[in-house]
């Protein structure tokens, strides 16, 4: 599932191609796409053609487009939801569900999706912050974000440290793969307590965590497969830094120690046997 850093790289690219543009016509192709548009496709369209496009937002793993009418498109891409920018005259994807074109004539707005799971709605009055997302927390990127209070709510907590990272309540747009980089770079195994982790400890984790994001939104993210790309179809490269994620049984970067996988949440985590050694249980 596409995490903080492609979030960010599809909002960075559709910011550039779509702020400021007025929708002209939209078309549902797919009833899936927009199941959490409760009133349907027809009340769909009908918010959106002749809005104007004002910005590209994001919290977390969320997008929102808010529009001119004090209204806003909010979008989640699931496992291999795409959002791409395509001349008209582009041929249509297998799997488009929705599509939006411009009064400008200009290159269209396409929502695909191979597995359905993601989608777009429209959240009413919800251009600064749609009332459906404004549970999820603030990620470390935003310029907002408190790391005293995400320190003292981590080390409240009766629970593991990558559980916490991957709590969106907490801290959003942490996923597996950059919780697994992110813990490697701080030496911590993902089952130590999080009431266990010094305030400094804490505080690093943080900053690795910080770091991890960055470095994976200047390369673009991480592309495992074809179903993640950019507005323009690229795919993502920071795969070819990871350091855990993915790589069992090979040395670490580190020490040389091979890498091990574990069981974790119906997914896999990625450590190093030797730089994070599993805590001690009681």
């Amino acid at each position: 599932m596409p995490e903080l850093p492609e979030v960010e790289t599809v909002r960075q690219g559709l910011a550039k191609w779509v702020a400021g543009r007025t929708i002209a016509t939209v078309e549902v192709h797919h009833p899936r796409a927009i199941r959490r548009h409760l009133p349907g496709d027809a009340h769909f369209i009908a918010m959106l053609q002749g809005r104007t496009v004002v910005d590209v937002a994001r919290r977390g793993k969320y997008l929102w487009l808010p529009l001119d009418s004090g209204d806003a498109i909010v979008g989640h891409l699931g496992m291999s939801g795409q959002l791409l920018m395509q001349p008209a005259e582009a041929e249509d994807e297998k799997h488009l569900r929705i599509r939006f074109t411009f009064t400008d004539g200009g290159p269209q707005l396409r929502f695909v999706d191979q597995r359905t799971f993601g989608g777009l709605a429209v959240s009413d009055g919800g251009a600064e912050l749609p009332d459906e997302i404004a549970h999820i927390a603030r990620d470390p990127m935003d310029e907002l974000f408190d790391d005293d209070a995400f320190v003292a709510r981590l080390r409240g907590k009766h629970t593991e440290v990558k559980r916490a990272l991957l709590d969106q309540t907490l801290i959003s747009g942490v996923g597996n793969i950059y919780a697994d980089e992110a813990l490697w770079r701080a030496r911590l195994h993902g089952a130590r307590p999080t009431d266990a982790l010094t305030g400094p400890a804490a505080r690093r984790l943080l900053a690795h965590v910080r770091e991890v994001l960055g470095e994976a939104i200047v390369a673009g993210g991480t592309s495992f497969d074809e179903l993640y790309v950019n507005v323009n179809g690229e795919s993502g490269y920071f795969d070819r830094s990871l350091n855990a994620y993915g790589r069992e049984g090979e040395p670490c970067h580190r020490c040389g120690t091979p890498i091990r996988r574990e069981q974790f949440m119906n997914r896999s985590s990625f450590s190093c046997p030797r730089c994070q050694p599993r805590p001690r249980t009681h």
